[in-house]
């Protein structure tokens, strides 16, 4: 008897490891104040919900947002800088044994103040929206994951009803469609959500203007991350400004708005400050981050048509500038920046509600998340 409980309990724990897989957390973070050293890479384990320090790709300048390929082999990182070095982006080679990365080399974006970076499912184009540049680029990668200069560079014009934050426009994230046939960029300074078809294989052109080249948002909106529901058929924008998420029915390079709901509901004049957007991978829970005042995790459900139902708030650390859902749906992890550390939640799996661990992972200017699973 003692034996066959034994191996019952060997079985569980088998499943368990399974289905939550040991995982490289990949921080980029702000280095302008001299605390950070760059990229960190932590070991987490879900099962012990613990993580720990395996490297840091130190001498990395502002390396404010990541991408991953495909096939992880390569990160991508920004360089968040502007004035005579202008923006950059960085690539590395991650090996996934030691849990480090490699410099490969860095090319310049052709804009100020890079923000957000996406590499697609070829690995052959790396797009970067520069916010201060107020332009977007897009950089070949070599097989051997090395960026090429330059390929394509997409200036905007424009600007928006907000004199401070609307003088000019500011593209701040660059999102591919699932199939990636299009591409969708926020403009937060000018009220645009612009949209592009995609031909990864183009050398010169790969992003062709749609007709028409994009939709007017709500004046003082300040249009910036959007994302994809993962049955494809709808797509939500979180708008920084105005504290409001919009919800779209989508088709075949199309978006028709079906709602718009509250992000921030604090009484609060002026920006809002809401961040990012994620939705988890069986599509039934979507969470946004809020900064300003408010300082929280916005938590809705997601019916089957798409609308979102708000779920309550999350308090969470100071600035939660991005957070990320790891790939099981179990853990939820945000990037407190002002806090100088990630907190990790429990998604309730039938309610959606964030449980806080107590768990903090102290890293100095927090702004970007990735995972990758340790080989």
């Amino acid at each position: 008897m003692k034996k066959l409980l034994f191996a019952f309990c060997v079985l569980a724990v088998s499943v368990v490891h399974a289905q939550n897989p040991i995982q490289y957390l990949l921080v980029g973070t702000y280095t302008t104040n001299g605390k950070s050293e760059g990229i960190y890479i932590y070991r987490f384990n879900p099962n012990k919900n613990e993580a720990t320090l395996v490297s840091t790709a130190k001498g990395v300048e502002n390396p404010s947002y990541l991408a991953v390929s495909k096939d992880q082999k390569y990160v991508y990182a920004v360089n968040e800088n502007h004035g005579d070095k202008g923006g950059e982006v960085s690539s590395f080679a991650l090996d996934k044994t030691k849990g480090e990365l490699k410099f490969l080399n860095k090319q310049t974006t052709g804009g100020d103040d890079p923000c957000y970076v996406t590499v697609d499912s070829t690995g052959k184009n790396v797009i970067v929206a520069n916010y201060s540049g107020g332009n977007l680029s897009v950089l070949k990668a070599n097989a051997d994951g090395s960026l090429q200069p330059a390929a394509q560079t997409i200036m905007y014009e424009g600007y928006g009803v907000n004199v401070t934050r609307q003088e000019m426009p500011h593209p701040h994230s660059a999102v591919l469609s699932p199939d990636e046939k299009n591409m969708f960029v926020p403009n937060l300074g000018n009220d645009r959500l612009y949209r592009y078809t995609f031909n990864a294989d183009d050398a010169a052109t790969p992003l062709t203007a749609m007709d028409p080249p994009y939709y007017e948002i709500p004046d003082n909106s300040g249009p910036r991350h959007f994302t994809f529901h993962p049955n494809g058929k709808f797509a939500y924008m979180v708008n920084e400004l105005s504290g409001n998420v919009i919800v779209y029915a989508y088709n075949n390079g199309g978006l028709t708005e079906i709602q718009t709901i509250v992000s921030d509901n604090t009484n609060v004049k002026g920006d809002k400050g809401s961040a990012d957007i994620h939705i988890t991978p069986d599509g039934r829970f979507l969470y946004t981050s809020n900064r300003g005042t408010a300082n929280d995790i916005a938590m809705y459900k997601v019916s089957s048509d798409g609308k979102l139902a708000e779920n309550g708030h999350q308090p969470v650390g100071m600035h939660p500038r991005n957070f990320m859902i790891d790939p099981t749906g179990r853990f939820l992890l945000v990037a407190n920046r002002d806090s100088n550390n990630i907190q990790i939640f429990i998604i309730n799996k039938n309610f959606g509600l964030l449980q806080d661990t107590g768990v903090k992972i102290d890293v100095p200017q927090p702004v970007c998340l990735k995972m990758v699973p340790v080989k």
